[in-house]
C-alpha cells in the first residue's frame, strides 16, 4: 500500500499564516538514537530545512525564519561548530540555484560579523542572486540572541537620545521595532518548536508576543511534510483575538 499524502484542509489553505518561525531542535538527540555522530544530525536537520522551505514556498506562505545558530551554540564543541558552519555553506551554495527557480529570496539576521568569513561570504553572495525574487522570503537566524537584539536595538536607540536626533517621549513599541532586525519582516503568526521542548531558547523574544505556539515531539531531523501540515493545522483552529474578546 502507497504511503498516504498529506493534504491541508480547505480551513487550513485560508488560514495560513503569513509568517512562520521555527526553532529546529533535536539534531543530536537524533542522531545519538540513530548511534551516529552529532554532525549527521546536522547533516539530516539541513534536509529539513531544505524540505520545509519548499513546502512553504509551494503553500504561498510570505515569511519563513529559521533559528539555526544561536549565540549561545558558540559554547558546543568546536568540532560540531565547524561542522555545522561548513554545512551551512555547502547548502547555500547548494541550494541557491534552487531556491532562485522557485522565486525565493533570502534575508539574514543575527551579528553576522562574527560568523567565519567564508560563511559571511557565501551568505552576501546568495543573498545577491536571490535579491530580485517576490516570493517566500527565508529568514536564516545566525549568530542570532533575542536578548543581545533588543540591546543593541536599545544601544542605537540610546546613541540618538544623546546626539538629540531623539527625546525620550519619542521611544514607543514602534520604534523599538524599528531598530532590531526584523524590522522590515512582519512579526511571525505561528511559532513552531520540535523535540518537545517547551521554551523559546532566546528567539525572537520580542517579535513572539502574540504569536501562536505549535510544539511538535518531532525531532528535527525528522520533520517534513506531514508534521508541517499538522502543526498549520493546529494553527487554523487557533481564535486569535490579541488581547480583545
Amino acid at each position: 500500500m502507497s504511503a498516504r499524502i498529506p493534504k491541508l484542509s480547505a480551513e487550513a489553505r485560508d488560514l495560513l499564516p503569513r509568517h512562520v518561525a521555527i526553532i529546529m531542535d533535536g539534531n543530536g538527540r537524533w542522531a545519538k538514537e540513530k548511534g551516529l555522530p552529532r554532525a549527521e544530525g546536522h547533516r539530516r536537520g539541513a534536509e529539513s530545512a531544505k524540505a520545509v522551505t519548499r513546502i512553504a514556498s509551494d503553500l504561498g506562505i510570505r515569511y519563513l525564519t529559521l533559528y539555526t545558530f544561536s549565540t549561545e551554540n558558540w559554547n558546543r564543541p568546536k568540532t560540531e561548530i565547524d561542522a555545522i558552519m561548513r554545512y551551512l555553506v555547502y547548502y547555500l551554495k547548494k541550494e541557491t540555484p534552487e531556491l532562485n527557480k522557485h522565486n525565493v529570496q533570502l534575508e539574514v539576521i543575527g551579528q553576522i560579523y562574527r560568523l567565519p568569513e567564508k560563511v559571511q561570504k557565501q551568505i552576501k553572495k546568495s543573498k545577491q542572486e536571490l535579491s530580485k525574487n517576490t516570493g517566500l522570503t527565508l529568514v536564516l537566524a545566525l549568530n542570532y540572541g533575542a536578548r543581545s537584539e533588543i540591546a543593541e536595538a536599545t544601544r542605537n536607540i540610546a546613541h540618538k537620545v544623546e546626539s538629540g536626533d531623539l527625546v525620550p517621549d519619542d521611544i514607543d513599541e514602534t520604534l523599538i521595532g524599528m531598530h532590531l532586525y526584523t524590522s522590515q519582516i512582519p512579526d511571525p503568526d505561528l511559532l513552531i518548536r520540535t523535540s518537545g521542548e517547551m521554551r523559546l531558547s532566546n528567539f525572537l523574544l520580542w517579535q513572539v508576543s502574540y504569536t501562536e505556539m505549535v510544539v511538535t515531539q518531532v525531532l528535527w531531523p525528522e520533520f517534513r511534510k506531514p508534521a508541517f501540515f499538522d502543526a498549520i493545522e493546529e494553527y487554523a483552529k487557533r481564535h486569535r483575538r490579541f488581547g480583545k474578546i
